[in-house]
């Protein structure tokens, strides 16, 4: 492939991956099972990234193992109920266009293992999205390191990677452990939680120990969302929970630094990410939501009128499962907005009226500010859309 031998395109992958591979001084390539691809919002790759696309699909350029996509810039058939502008719809579906031609999955999504590309325990991956990168080496027990659009897009051409960093069991290890001494009850102290952690320990593998801990995919999902977001954490550990947990023993663990954290720390987090005064938009979906969160607001919402904008983001594949349940009637009813393909980080917000929201992730209220100039406060999910309908 390197000789040009398959073509321009695959060499031009394997091109930059034997450069990665040389960074980083691994031994060999191996086969990856999946990609995850980041970059496919205009918003954050612009006019240079749609012309490298439309490049790459002139020399011939094919996914050769299964592909799925982030979130783009907009609802795919619905952008114009979202009012984003006609310049930048047109150039979000070229984009779209060129990842159809490379035989990918227009998945659309920052939770692919909700959606179907959902890899096995030790399988090797090659996933960018720092949110589904920390949920597939945690909770599936699958490999990947945090790739970057290129290096994932390259790894989806050629169907390799360069065997380095978490591939490797010697990487996987603990290299901390955390006690939590605060309650965890609502979704926003699991992202509370994260985001305190990444902060605190940067580039890590954490071992995690909590009472209040069980698995559930929406908090562990949030959780890992957090910590790769204030740091650089892209996998961890939590005694009894994670996939890889049953595998640590209690003697490994013995010389590792300690750190605890409490309610303090946790509380510290949301002061330092709160910047709305006066929201009045309500936007859930950062990672996007999965099925149970969309039945969690449908059963507050169901017959009520809401008072302030809800807007829920999630993936369309789920979208479908939502609407044979009712919960997108519920919530559209009540006159909220269930938006697929995007979501509140990727979209364009500053250019279609949304300036201070209210939210459950700290991911979205560390982007927003920078990316979009939109100012942010968080609550729980439920406290989000009660506020939506007007309770105190």
């Amino acid at each position: 492939m390197l000789q040009g031998e398959y073509g321009e395109a695959k060499a031009l992958a394997m091109k930059l991956l034997v450069a990665v591979g040389d960074i980083f001084d691994a031994e060999r390539m191996i086969k990856v099972k999946s990609v995850q691809v980041s970059g496919v919002s205009y918003k954050t790759i612009g006019e240079t990234g749609l012309e490298f696309l439309e490049d790459l699909c002139r020399k011939g350029a094919k996914a050769a193992v299964k592909t799925t996509l982030n979130p783009a810039g907009m609802d795919l058939t619905e952008w114009r109920r979202m009012k984003v502008p006609s310049d930048f719809a047109r150039r979000q579906l070229r984009i779209i266009s060129a990842f159809k031609r490379m035989r990918m999955n227009i998945t659309c999504t920052c939770i692919p293992y909700f959606v179907g590309n959902r890899p096995r325990f030790g399988e090797s991956v090659a996933w960018a999205e720092s949110s589904a990168i920390s949920f597939a080496n945690s909770v599936l027990g699958a490999r990947t390191n945090r790739e970057g659009g290129p290096t994932a897009l390259a790894s989806s051409i050629a169907g390799r990677t360069p065997l380095y960093g978490l591939h490797l069991d010697e990487n996987r290890k603990p290299s901390h452990i955390v006690q939590v001494q605060s309650e965890l009850r609502t979704d926003l102290d699991f992202s509370l939680l994260g985001y305190a952690l990444g902060r605190r320990l940067g580039h890590c593998v954490p071992f995690i120990r909590a009472t209040s801990m069980g698995r559930n995919f929406d908090h562990l999902k949030t959780l890992g969302a957090s910590m790769a977001t204030s740091g650089a954490i892209a996998l961890y550990h939590i005694h009894g929970v994670t996939a890889e947990s049953r595998l640590i023993k209690e003697r490994h663990l013995h010389f590792l630094e300690r750190i605890s954290i409490g309610k303090s720390e946790l509380q510290s987090a949301k002061e330092e990410l709160t910047s709305a005064e006066n929201p009045r938009h309500v936007c859930l979906g950062c990672p996007h939501c999965s099925l149970e969160e969309l039945g969690t607001v449908a059963k507050i919402v169901r017959g009520r009128r809401l008072k302030e904008k809800l807007w829920c983001f999630t993936a369309r594949k789920t979208c479908e499962q939502a609407e044979k349940l009712g919960y997108i009637s519920a919530i559209e009813d009540a006159g909220g907005v269930v938006v697929r393909d995007t979501c509140m980080v990727v979209s364009p917000l500053e250019k279609i009226g949304v300036h201070q929201i209210l939210t459950n992730s700290c991911k979205a209220t560390h982007y927003l500010p920078s990316l979009s100039k939109v100012q942010a406060a968080l609550a729980p999910l439920e406290e989000c859309v009660g506020f939506a309908i007007g309770r105190s």
